[in-house]
């Protein structure tokens, strides 16, 4: 597991989960242990994820803390990563998402073009706001 860890961040819910299915007799102990040594870190892994999902995946924070609160991520933890996140290319990752999502629905009547990328976007978990912001854009430029 110490070599498993070192490679790439995980959090104790997918460590337990491997350690499962690996029929290991005292996961918590392994778990306490390597956590002890710093080869899980809940906070650190809490950074990555939220890092990754934003720059790499277009997530917005909604679907970020979601997907975070479901692998047992305390909320405190959880804030800092979002706090982490840098704004601008958010919204930046956002808006090319969009854009991309737009060059699909040129046939479609001006109503029905917003409504599907507020529920795309919104399925990418960015707020109502961040939606119309950029949508905003879009339709100026």
């Amino acid at each position: 597991m110490r070599t498993l860890c070192s490679r790439r961040e995980y959090c104790r819910s997918e460590i337990r989960a491997k350690l499962q299915r690996l029929d290991v007799p005292s996961p918590e102990k392994i778990l306490d242990t390597l956590q002890s040594e710093g080869y899980i870190n809940e906070s650190r892994y809490a950074a990555a994820f939220a890092r990754d999902k934003s720059a790499l995946q277009g997530w917005g924070a909604l679907r970020i803390r979601l997907e975070l609160r479901a692998r047992g991520i305390s909320d405190e933890c959880i804030r800092e990563a979002l706090a982490a996140i840098d704004t601008e290319k958010a919204s930046s990752k956002l808006e090319s998402l969009l854009r991309a999502r737009l060059r699909t629905l040129e046939d479609e009547k001006e109503e029905v073009r917003w409504m599907k990328l507020l529920r795309y976007g919104a399925g990418r978990g960015y707020d109502y706001e961040q939606i119309k912001h950029c949508y905003d854009n879009i339709r100026s430029t």
